[in-house]
């Protein structure tokens, strides 16, 4: 296209956004050589995110709005159809309608089951095409359930701007991407989505993501975390108002250290939202990547592992992770299970997640500071094994026991040396809000016996008929 059609048809936007709605069929008319509304439609889509305009359904454009980003997100059921198809497609393409079956089938299969146990081993695995597809099938409906949540709760919380500028860093095969792009689309936003990723993973982000609409427009930077030019993406647009680090910091030789250079392209208001699958290895990496950032770096804790006692830092194992319901079986799935015997070895369903949300302005999502002549720290634990105490505590587990045991709870105050677990001994409608409450969510817990878990190694913090547990949030 002519560089003076795309100027003129900008500078007509610039001057009638604020008048009125932008009709392509009305622009056209003021610009020289008059070229046809659909190719003013497809330039005020490439120049969205510049001239911070969205699309309306009628075709016409309008200034994206100002503020939070509104969304509402009740549950994420299944994977989108229209993203699945999107992969299916990626698929035919490179092996036949019938890539299940045969040997395509057959080598995607043992590729899948190859990226396990490598994850398994925590080995690396290297991203060619066809990891990348096998990855897609496998992953893809469950990181797109688990970023929706994650970013859900950053909205809920009024952290994500209705004009967003996304840095994901490690995008994968894009199950954020896609998220990120549904989530602002539903609320009539602006994204400037920007994805680093290296691999083979790359040409499936682009395959499912989608060609550039008017509310979004993606930019995918093949270079390794590493390597990326931070400084020269703030320099052409800004910083980030989120930096998204989803399944990759446990990839990482040095992970504290990328987060933290990372950090320089956030915006003084900006979010970290780092992500991990829920297995003991990531969730708890994740939590010391967390540490090296947070206690003893630039950062501060926003969720959900807030430090409630000031200038207390966690030295506790804190296997911590989220769990929502189970979304559908992905018919792309049941496909690829199916030849081998429909054994679910090629399903993955379940939506559990650790992840762990950083600021660089002091923010947290609890702004509560305990007084010591009321709560007692849990970093003095030792101090007060058979004691009943008073506790405020940020509950960081659904229930851990087994069928028939005394209902079980991960806690912590960000302070804790060793993990803490409250035992429900006797339920009671006085400590009923320990089960109720979510994960994340304060509590004030009165009077509970402290004793010493020798077989754990942990401290049992017994909530019986004495205790009293209360939501402080």
């Amino acid at each position: 296209m002519n560089p003076e059609t795309r100027q003129q048809i900008r500078e007509n936007a610039q001057y009638l956004r604020s008048v009125r709605p932008l009709d392509p069929e009305e622009i056209f008319e003021y610009v020289e050589g008059q070229p046809h509304p659909a190719v003013v439609r497809q330039v005020l889509r490439e120049e969205a995110v510049d001239l911070a305009l969205v699309e309306r359904e009628d075709g016409t454009f309008v200034p994206a709005p100002e503020g939070p980003l509104s969304v509402s997100v009740h549950g994420v059921e299944r994977f989108p159809p229209e993203h699945e198809q999107r992969v299916e497609a990626l698929l035919t393409d490179a092996y036949g309608d019938d890539w299940a079956d045969g040997d395509s089938g057959d080598r995607l299969r043992e590729r899948v089951r190859d990226i396990k146990e490598r994850y398994l081993h925590r080995e690396r695995v290297e991203y060619d095409a066809l990891s990348a597809h096998g990855y897609a099938v496998y992953h893809l409906p469950d990181y797109y359930a688990v970023a929706t949540y994650a970013l859900a709760e950053l909205a809920a919380d009024g952290l994500l701007p209705s004009r967003l500028r996304v840095l994901d860093v490690g995008a994968g095969v894009g199950g954020p991407a896609l998220a990120l792009a549904d989530l602002v689309e539903a609320a009539g936003g602006l994204l400037d989505y920007h994805a680093v990723e290296p691999s083979a993973a790359a040409d499936v982000l682009e395959a499912v993501v989608g060609p550039v609409d008017g509310s979004r427009d993606v930019t995918v930077h093949r270079e390794t975390a590493e390597a990326f030019d931070l400084d020269g993406a703030v320099a052409d647009g800004g910083p980030f108002d989120l930096l998204l680090f989803s399944n990759v910091l446990n990839e990482l030789d040095e992970p504290a250290a990328v987060l933290e250079r990372y950090l320089d392209g956030l915006a003084a208001d900006g979010t970290v939202l780092a992500l991990e699958p829920a297995d003991r290895n990531t969730a708890t990496g994740l939590r010391e990547i967390e540490r090296a950032v947070a206690d003893d770096g630039p950062a501060t804790v926003y969720a959900p592992t807030i430090r409630l006692w000031p200038h207390q830092s966690p030295d506790s194992e804190s296997w911590s992770f989220e769990v929502e319901p189970d979304i559908e079986v992905p018919p792309m799935q049941k496909r690829l299970d199916d030849p081998a015997g429909g054994t679910g070895e090629f399903v993955n369903v379940d939506v559990q997640y650790a992840y762990s949300v950083l600021r660089t302005d002091g923010r947290r999502a609890i702004d509560i500071t305990p007084d010591r002549a009321t709560h007692a720290p849990m970093a003095d634990a030792e101090n007060y094994v058979t004691d009943r105490v008073n506790l405020l505590a940020i509950k960081l587990s659904h229930d851990l026991s087994e069928e028939g045991s005394n209902p079980l709870y991960l806690l912590g105050d960000g302070s804790q040396q060793t993990d803490h677990f409250a035992v429900v001994t006797d339920p009671s409608l006085l400590n009923d809000d320990l089960g109720a409450a979510e994960y994340g969510d304060l509590l004030s817990i009165q009077n509970a016996l402290v004793l010493w878990n020798d077989d754990e190694e942990a401290y049992n913090v017994v909530v019986d008929g004495e205790t009293t547990v209360d939501r402080a949030r």
